[in-house]
């Protein structure tokens, strides 16, 4: 039981809260009347906001939309990828999947597809195509020249451009840059018409001084090489952009350190700005090897993935089986193994970067 005491504060608290409240009421009204029209229309907005209840958990609506657009377009194509993998695709769905019925409210969900199971028979499938290991290899080699060279250019020309003696650094470090905005396709087609083995103007001036024309395009060896060239022409600018921004973080007393230790330029560069750039380099490495084994544009445009599937990557034949043959099943395998590879060398380049 309360006591009379208890009582009487509570009652004079309450009586103290509403004659707040009743002043702070009489004090917007004073001030509404003081204040100009678009004043008046602010405190009524407040005065509204006051009014309005307060809901729990309110930051979980605002934040909902995110989640309901990242589960629809990005987590179900994902599992769904992987569950399509384990079944053959017979062709477009007819029928309900389930349907909810509510009285006035009724949802229907329908069959997206037709689906013969077939348990792990597409991976079995893929392990044992050539054309499959054909185009990994493809890959691979692509992966193995190219990025190591398109590292070194890159690096190369961000010390350059790094260099106190440089001068109209910000006109060179654009124009290398520049290439990286170009359109994939717009590209291609340029390198397409450059190595053109008969109006190509590259075999044009080749064969101006006495090296005959290159079969740039219909042998194999040359077909992947020029893939390489059209990938580094592109992307050396960009990760030289992120090289050099890394090398400007690099302290200018460390390389005054070694100089007073007798160190000459290699030394500085193998114990000072190689260890220092470690992080950045690993960054470039990691994003170039992804962006290799997503190669897809530039064989499709230039070679067509020719001559004889020898510039055909991973990715143009999982094109090929999902929007050519139709293959939605086989080709969500072949999506698992590459997501897969490229998680598998992605984790192991980390892992020799560094744990840091």
């Amino acid at each position: 039981m309360a006591t009379s005491d208890e009582t009487n504060d509570r009652v004079e608290q309450t009586y103290r809260r509403r004659a707040r409240a009743r002043i702070q009421s009489v004090g917007r009204r004073l001030r509404r009347a003081a204040r100009p029209g678009w004043d008046r229309v602010r405190f009524a907005r407040q005065d509204l906001t006051a009014a309005m209840p307060a809901l729990p958990r309110v930051a979980y609506l605002f934040i909902a939309p995110f989640f309901v657009l990242f589960g629809l377009f990005l987590a179900f194509p994902v599992f769904y990828t992987l569950y399509l993998s384990f079944f053959e695709y017979q062709g477009v769905g007819e029928g309900s999947l389930f349907w909810i019925d509510l009285g006035p409210l009724y949802v229907e969900i329908p069959q997206i597809a037709q689906l013969n199971f077939v348990g792990l028979g597409n991976y079995a499938r893929l392990l044992g195509n050539d054309l499959f290991w054909q185009s990994m290899f493809n890959t691979s080699y692509i992966l193995a020249v190219q990025v190591p060279l398109m590292i070194g250019l890159a690096l190369a020309l961000a010390l350059a451009l790094n260099a106190s003696f440089m001068r109209l650094k910000g006109v060179f470090r654009t124009a290398i840059a520049l290439p990286v905005s170009a359109n994939l396709v717009a590209y291609s087609t340029v390198f397409l018409l450059l190595f053109n083995e008969q109006l190509g103007f590259l075999n044009y001036v080749l064969s101006g001084v006495g090296l005959g024309p290159i079969p740039w395009l219909t042998s194999e060896f040359w077909a992947r090489n020029t893939i390489i060239a059209a990938v580094t022409w592109r992307w050396t600018g960009y990760n030289m952009i992120i090289l050099l921004a890394g090398l400007q973080t690099i302290p200018q007393q460390l390389y005054e350190a070694a100089e007073i230790d007798g160190a000459n330029r290699w030394e500085k560069f193998r114990y000072v700005t190689l260890p220092q750039l470690k992080p950045v380099l690993l960054f470039v490495v990691v994003l170039s090897t992804i962006g290799t084994f997503k190669l897809f544009a530039e064989p499709y445009v230039i070679t067509g993935g020719g001559p004889t599937n020898a510039t055909i990557t991973i990715v143009q034949y999982i094109y090929r089986q999902a929007f050519v043959n139709f293959n939605l099943g086989y080709a969500s395998a072949l999506t698992v193994v590459f997501v897969v590879v490229v998680s598998t060398f992605s984790i192991i380049q980390i892992k020799l970067g560094g744990e840091d």
